[in-house]
């Protein structure tokens, strides 16, 4: 019988190769967004506040692996997830001849921007949701596709040309950002709040919890 061994070794190495490959990658994308973020946000301080100082804008690194851009009533969370993923065959974007010509191509690191009201955070209210912008998907050729809303309005869908650059990068923050933006909270119909427990009240939560209106989320994926 056919030792076996040796190709379980070989097939843990090539894997755990390429995985730790992606992750450097992404993990380098990830403190360089986080930069451009910082780059940002002072810009826009430095050019805001000339004309309103009311308005606050500021970012906030939280650990390794994730950080913060508050601005006005939103706060925008860009988590880098730690595991290297991949997909089942009929997903869009493992169907196509750029990650079909190398087995390496079919894993991923992958960094998400996710939309909160800053007031979640403020007042430590564990029930309210955040609305995912938009995710990036690096692979072991530091290439990226973008997954996500419609509201980002970006092109970046052809993973076989799309190159990691700090325009790219800045780009994607920034329409993150203006996506947030304009994600405006829905006030709950009156017949929602007409009545509270009195838990809730001692709770603090809010009485009307207006909610975001969400983002469209495009499934149309990468080529």
């Amino acid at each position: 019988m056919k030792d076996r061994l040796n190709d379980i070794i070989q097939g843990l190495q090539q894997k755990s190769t390429t995985k730790q490959a992606i992750y450097r990658n992404t993990y380098e994308t990830f403190n360089r967004m986080k930069e451009i973020s910082q780059e940002i946000v002072e810009e826009l301080t430095n050019r805001i506040t000339s004309k309103d100082a009311n308005v606050v804008i500021e970012y906030k690194s939280v650990t390794d692996l994730e950080f913060q851009i508050k601005f006005s009533g939103d706060l925008l969370v860009f988590v880098m997830h730690s595991n290297i993923v991949t997909f089942p065959d009929d997903y869009e974007i493992m169907r196509n001849d750029y990650v079909e010509e190398d087995f390496r191509r079919r894993f991923f690191g992958h960094i998400m921007a996710y939309n909160f009201m800053a007031d979640t955070i403020k007042y430590n209210r564990l029930d309210d949701p955040g609305y995912l912008v938009g995710r990036m998907l690096i692979n072991i050729d530091k290439h990226f596709v973008i997954e996500g809303v419609k509201q980002m309005d970006l092109s970046y869908d052809r993973i076989a040309r799309n190159e990691i650059t700090d325009n790219v990068l800045r780009l994607i923050v920034e329409s993150a950002m203006i996506a947030a933006v304009n994600n405006d909270l829905m006030g709950q119909d009156v017949s929602d709040i007409e009545r509270i427990t009195y838990k809730q009240k001692l709770e603090n939560s809010q009485l009307s919890r207006p909610r975001k209106l969400g983002f469209m989320i495009n499934h149309e994926l990468t080529h």
